[in-house]
Order: structure tokens, then sequence, then C-alpha cells
């Protein structure tokens, strides 16, 4: 059970976004080659077809039902566009297996283009793949650690293109990572602050999801100026009491601000125990008799007593916590617990089951 500290002043830039201003992702096809015979089998068609076409490019003609290049594995390449890229830079990349390939460890890939969802080409990739991980076999036996279908390329992309982003000039719109309208407010106020002191309201809450900004006239061509002092300002930001529950973990995440009504709560536990013996029952000698596995079931019930708790007005998660710890619950019994409380309306916070 975790018990979440009530809410500290947040950077503003932890809890929101700039509109326009945002990562794109890429992706591509390729050809890995250079493996230790864990690429693609027959069974893989396009790997062949692939392979074929790259090498007539180059000169080498060839059929794709004629090679058996058992290093050789087609992969999907993706990456990540950040804002305000230059060609020139470089990027990370992931590699994943698509056909049959059984491992990308020692792997090379050939230069492949990264598309956008516009279809244009903003990278291009090449470079050996590290995979963190490994397969193995030897008579019968095999081993595998981590994932070696799929690995990363450091740095392996180099981009083409610059990123579709605008840095805005008049005004400015932010974007909550978790929409709240006593949050936005907050937000708007703290910006007004700092940057209006003397002038009219520079920010505005649009909705639980978005603060409007105007760029005062003194930081006209110095966006980025004023973008940065809005990212340190400080924010206290308003969360909704939840109680977050895990049943296949038996994890449980109460927030600080979580009360609970006056509520009685008594806690017991039954347990049905079957026990089965095989006794065996030997003839005696020279008797015709045959040698019997005789089952003896027996069958034990117990109940414990009931353990009783009473929370006042008002209590908190803490109060909570330490009650339920006292009579020895588990975090099973105490996931049955937090929602009988919601049920008969005792716990003021939404109950969420993941």
């Amino acid at each position: 059970m975790v018990s979440a500290e009530p809410a500290q002043a947040t950077r503003l830039k932890d809890l929101a976004s700039i509109e326009g201003i945002r990562q794109n992702q890429l992706v591509g096809y390729g050809l890995v080659v250079g493996l230790n015979g864990t690429g693609d089998r027959r069974q893989t068609v396009f790997s062949a077809q692939s392979l074929t076409n790259m090498l007539q490019r180059m000169g080498v003609t060839a059929s794709p039902t004629a090679i058996q290049a058992k290093n050789t594995a087609a992969v999907m390449v993706t990456a990540t566009l950040p804002p305000f890229s230059r060609p020139g830079m470089t990027v990370d990349v992931t590699v994943s297996t698509i056909g049959d390939s059984t491992n990308l460890q020692g792997g090379i890939l050939i230069v492949s283009p990264l598309r956008g969802l516009d279809g244009q080409v903003y990278a291009s990739a090449q470079g050996s793949v590290v995979t963190g991980g490994f397969a193995a076999s030897a008579a019968g036996s095999s081993r595998t650690l981590n994932h070696p279908t799929a690995g990363r390329i450091p740095s392996g992309a180099i981009i083409e293109r610059p990123a579709p982003s605008v840095i805005p000039e008049r005004s400015l719109r932010w974007l909550l990572h978790r929409a709240d309208f006593t949050t936005a407010e907050r937000i708007a106020s703290e910006i007004n602050q700092a940057f209006a002191k003397d002038e009219a309201a520079l920010a505005i809450a649009e909705s639980s999801g978005t603060v409007q900004v105007k760029i005062p006239e003194r930081y006209q061509g110095r966006t980025s100026t004023f973008i940065a002092g809005l990212e340190i300002l400080k924010v206290n930001a308003d969360r909704a009491a939840r109680v977050v529950i895990n049943e296949r973990t038996g994890t449980i995440v109460i927030g600080g601000d979580v009360t609970i009504a006056p509520t009685s709560i008594l806690h017991g536990a039954l347990s049905v125990e079957v026990q089965t013996e095989f006794q065996v029952s030997q003839p005696r000698p020279f008797s015709r008799g045959t040698t019997e596995v005789v089952p003896q079931v027996n069958l034990n019930v117990g109940e414990e007593k009931a353990k009783s708790i009473q929370l006042p007005s008002g209590a908190t998660v803490e109060e909570l916590v330490r009650a339920l710890t006292a009579i020895g619950a588990t975090p099973r019994d105490i996931i049955a617990i937090l929602q009988g409380l919601k049920a008969s309306g005792a716990l003021d916070a939404d109950l969420e089951v993941l």
C-alpha cells in the first residue's frame, strides 16, 4: 500500500505543454544483415524480396526464390522526432523484427528511410543493433535473456528534414496533462502575477484543459525567453481524491486527501481445509485379495472472530491504513474493504481498479 503525500508546488512545464510544440512519430522498413544464422527463414518471403530489390539497385540480379540468406531479417524501424529538430541532428531508433527471426544480436541495419504521418522522409537510420539480451540453445536446451528480437541503435538516425514545429508569435496555449478547472485557474493566476503586474491580464483559463496566454509586447521577438520564464513558474496543482487498486498485484495507492465518513468495519475470515490421505490396504499372505489404495478425507472448517474498527468523522487515509494494519488485514482484504466503503458511500474518492 502506498499513501500519496499532499500535492506540492510543481513547475508549469511538468503540468502542461505548449500547443504545437510536440514530438512526431517516425516509422520505416529495413533489413538487418550480419546475423549468425538467426535471420528470417523461407516462411518470411518479404525479407528475400527486399534483399533482391536492394541488390538490383546495386547492379546485382538475383531471384527471390533462389536466395536462402539466414543472416538477414526484415525489421520495422521507429523513432521519435523532437520538436525544432534540424537536419544533421541525430536521434535514437528502435528496431523490431516482423518476420520469424529469432535474434538480432550482432546485426547491422542497412540505411532505411523514416517517414512521418504525412508520408515525408524526415530521417534515415543505419547502424549496429544493440539488443541488450541474448538467445542460445544447444542439445535441446535453450536460454533467452530479455527480448533479442528487438533492439536500439543509439543516435542511429540522421535527421534530413526540419521538424514541423512553429514557435508562437502573438499568443500561445498551454495544454494541461490532466484536465482540471482549479489547476487551470491557478496557472492563469500565477502567469498574471509574474508577467502582468501593472498590465491587463495576459493569461485566461479557457477550459479545464487549456490556458490561453498573450505574449507581452516587450517579449516580441524573444518568445523563447518568455516561454523559459513561464516554464519555471511554480503552481500548486489540484488533484481529485482517488484510490487506485491493482487486483493482480495487490497494490493499493491512496491519495493523501482522501477522507472517510464515520463508519464501522467488521473483518473476519472463514477458512475451509480439505486434506486427502491415500492409505494402502495390503491383503494377508497367500490370500486371494488384491492391494487397494483407500483415500481418507479430513475436513476442517475454521472461522476467525470478526475484528472491528471504527473511524470517526473526517478520518484521513493515514488513520485508515493504521487501523487496517492493526487488525492484520492483507492487501486482498483491504481491497474488499475499500470496495465496501465505496459502495456504502463512506469513501469520498474515486475508486479506480486496474
